[in-house]
């Protein structure tokens, strides 16, 4: 694989769509909304195809969607109330993608260190990994709304990089969408996509597109290997 980083000692994380499959729950979290107030309510991969972009964007998008006044009074309410909606039930639909909770599990003990940086809020975040029991793997977690600005700034994974004490050259980034992609080439950051959702669209250099996440322990041990020689 080409890309390398010097010591790779971390993998830092997108979250919706990298490693959970969280579209049913953010879908009945916009369809209450839409429902509560007289709109017809959506299927769950049209509300998907919105979703990467932060809970905002996504209102703005599905108003666009179905002629939805997007006043900003209107997106502003239906933001707050659709934050609400998800979180009473922030993880009872989601599941992860094909085996991402081994891969994970996998990654941590062979000694890589993981982050996450992601356009969730950062309190629904701390939520949805702890409700599937995964918050441990994590030595950091960062939501859109903690950081000045979210991705596709660098900052954003810059962020999660300096709360881990991580330079460049010591991590990747792993995600699924063009904004993953953009977030990591901006922040000068080697960037690996999944295989699944939105990944499978995404045109990467060979050999940064991963078959599953227990890869990234053989691309550990092969830095490690380029470093001594």
């Amino acid at each position: 694989m080409s890309g390398l980083c010097n010591d790779l000692k971390a993998v830092i994380f997108d979250l919706d769509g990298t490693l959970i499959d969280s579209a049913p729950d953010i879908a009945a979290g916009v369809n209450k909304y839409l429902s509560d107030n007289g709109w017809p309510t959506l299927d769950v991969a049209t509300i998907e195809a919105f979703i990467g972009h932060g809970p905002r964007r996504l209102i703005l998008d599905v108003f666009a969607h179905i002629g939805h006044p997007d006043d900003d009074a209107s997106v502003d309410r239906a933001h707050q109330a659709y934050l609400a909606n998800y979180r009473e039930s922030p993880a009872a639909r989601t599941v992860f993608f094909p085996d991402v909770r081994a891969d994970l599990e996998l990654l941590a003990k062979s000694g890589l260190r993981l982050g996450i940086c992601t356009n969730k809020p950062d309190e629904m975040t701390g939520r949805v990994l702890a409700a599937l029991g995964i918050a441990h793997l994590f030595e950091a977690a960062i939501g859109a709304d903690a950081v000045p600005d979210c991705k596709p700034h660098p900052g954003h994974l810059q962020a999660v990089a300096a709360r881990m004490g991580l330079a460049n050259g010591d991590y990747i980034y792993v995600g699924d969408t063009v904004v993953d992609q953009a977030t990591a080439q901006a922040a000068g950051v080697p960037f690996y996509v999944v295989p699944w959702g939105g990944g499978r669209d995404v045109v990467v250099a060979p050999g940064h597109r991963l078959n599953g996440l227990s890869e990234l322990v053989k691309l550990a041990q092969h830095a490690a290997k380029k470093d001594q020689v």
